[in-house]
């Protein structure tokens, strides 16, 4: 069969937005370079028609020139055209990527949905309610109980204002008799030795220098057997 009608070609896969932005920048990337080579040729050819005298050899650069710079304008306008187009790609890029986004987003609010449905089929409000309920009289019972066992027995309840300001400045005055007596008395202090000199009124004993005489504070010299020894002067004589 493939013989008699032939084999169907394969088909090529349709461009992508970004294989077709990436060949437009290619070709504005060379036409950027043609209009570089041509403003380095007008640069030339402006120095020439300086150098030159008016005449027919300055019109023949000046034709020169005019032909590059149409050139010039050429590739500029195909340069702008396909900045255009990069342009209404790159626009249509971001508007395929968000709804590329939108999609993802809607399918994933959908599974989220599902599952909610789910579990709120196991959950029930009046359920909920009814727990709620239940425990608020739990909590109820509980205090009850509290209270009643903390109650306190042959406590009278009607205690009067009056009453209880006599019952703390009782208070008052039994702590300060007890602060009192918390000092230690008189019999169990350490015992002060008494001043003996100041109850006698003794004199003051006297030092060493009233001590001696006047007269003896240079004594006479004694011999060996212990008598005042006699002058050498009176020996003499």
């Amino acid at each position: 069969m493939k013989r008699v009608f032939g084999a169907s070609k394969k088909k090529d896969p349709p461009p992508t937005i970004e294989d077709s932005t990436d060949k437009i920048n290619k070709r504005g990337e060379i036409a950027d370079e043609k209009i570089k080579k041509l403003d380095a040729e007008l640069a030339r050819y402006k120095e020439q028609i300086k150098k030159t005298r008016p005449g027919p050899a300055q019109e023949a650069v000046k034709a020169r020139a005019m032909r590059v710079l149409k050139q010039k304008r050429m590739y500029e306008g195909q340069r702008d055209m396909l900045y255009n187009q990069t342009f209404n790609l790159d626009q249509v890029s971001f508007a395929a990527e968000g709804l590329k986004d939108a999609q993802q987003t809607m399918s994933a609010l959908k599974s989220a949905n599902k599952e909610l449905k789910g579990m709120m089929k196991t959950v029930k409000i009046e359920d909920i309610d009814s727990m709620q309920d239940e425990m608020m009289d739990l909590m109820d019972t509980s205090t009850e109980i509290q209270e009643s066992l903390g109650r306190s027995y042959n406590v009278p309840d009607d205690i009067d204002e009056d009453e209880l300001m006599g019952e703390l400045d009782a208070l008052e005055a039994d702590m300060g008799a007890e602060t009192e007596s918390d000092a230690v008395p008189s019999y169990l202090q350490p015992d002060k030795e008494p001043d003996l000199d100041a109850e006698l009124n003794l004199p003051a004993a006297p030092t060493s220098h009233s001590a001696v005489p006047p007269n003896r504070q240079h004594p006479q010299a004694e011999d060996e057997l212990g008598l005042p020894s006699v002058p050498q002067a009176s020996v003499r004589s």
